[in-house]
């Protein structure tokens, strides 16, 4: 960033650092904040503090949330003998979207990952068996994507959990509506024979 001033080359560094950001999009970025008006990169600015500030982890849930307990959580409508297992808070939001799920949700924060040197102590497994023990939860849902990463959390946890006498069940994979077979790869389509059900 030496072509740069320090403070626009700081700029350009620090917004690269974010996930799917690039050189290039980091400058276009920067430039941009700099030409918006000072009302409105105050306003960016204090978005992003106040976020940093006020966003804290769900006790019960480990979702993010600006009032402990969430709004999931504090839901007494909502069923509190499922509980579906999500890898980050931004699944919650699409299984939401959904409206057909009316259970509780806990929140991993990632996935077992040997490669990349993650443990169950690193995700919020702990957190989850202690929501467990009170007897009142009869079902998991394990809803990790299907990755290798996700399914080996997916097994891990079952193995867990299967032994206190709860249900593990798994969200189905496979073909997606609307997907033509002739484009997609082997393990989706095996996937989608061992989910398929009786009509």
């Amino acid at each position: 960033m030496q072509q740069y001033p320090i403070p626009i080359g700081n700029l350009i560094e620090q917004l690269s650092k974010l996930p799917g950001i690039g050189k290039k999009t980091a400058q276009r970025l920067a430039f941009y904040i700099l030409e918006m008006e000072d009302v409105e990169a105050e306003k960016l600015s204090s978005s992003i503090a106040n976020a940093k500030e006020k966003i804290r982890l769900c006790s019960i849930c480990c979702n993010l949330t600006d009032e402990d307990p969430c709004h999931i959580c504090r839901d007494h409508q909502r069923d509190k003998a499922t509980i579906c297992v999500v890898e980050g808070p931004k699944d919650i939001i699409a299984m939401e979207r959904t409206k057909e799920y009316k259970g509780e949700y806990h929140v991993l924060h990632g996935v077992i990952s040997p490669m990349d040197n993650i443990g169950p102590d690193d995700i919020r497994i702990k957190e989850l068996l202690k929501r467990l023990s009170d007897g009142q939860v009869k079902e998991i849902i394990i809803a990790t994507n299907p990755t290798v990463e996700g399914e080996a959390t997916a097994i891990y946890l079952a193995r867990l959990i299967k032994p206190l006498g709860i249900i593990v069940t798994r969200i189905a994979h496979g073909i997606p509506v609307g997907g033509d077979l002739e484009y997609f790869d082997e393990v989706t389509i095996s996937k989608a024979m061992e989910n398929r059900r009786e009509i």
